[in-house]
């Protein structure tokens, strides 16, 4: 079956830089859309990034210029290099892939998820 793994994450000032990965294994092909979310205690998984397989890229607004989303398209690794990192972007980032061609910011348009990696901004 499908697996997602991230890493990556940790604990940072503000100010500071990560870089998040995410594998994914058992996947038959190109991945169309590949996401990343992010998860606060007591909220829904929200929308940062997407990337297809042109690859176009997408952020939400809060992240523009300050977080770039890159993939691997051959080997199937995501990567989100997150910059200027403030408080408000502490969370559970969750590494997600989609099989639809056109990349939608909706959770539910995804299929596989990572077990989701800690990100604490301080």
């Amino acid at each position: 079956h499908v697996q997602l793994v991230e890493s990556g994450g940790g604990s940072v000032q503000a100010g500071g830089s990560l870089e998040l990965s995410c594998v994914v294994s058992e996947y038959s092909g190109k991945i169309p859309c590949m996401g990343w979310f992010r998860q606060t205690t007591g909220n829904g998984r929200n929308w940062v990034a997407t990337i297809d397989s042109d690859p176009t890229t997408r952020y939400t607004d809060a992240v523009k210029g300050r977080f770039v989303v890159s993939r691997d398209i051959a080997k199937n690794i995501l990567t989100l290099q997150m910059n200027s990192l403030q408080p408000e972007d502490t969370g559970v980032y969750y590494c997600a892939a989609s099989s639809s061609r056109k990349c939608f910011s909706r959770p539910s348009s995804f299929a596989y998820w990572g077990q989701g990696t800690q990100v604490t901004v301080s």
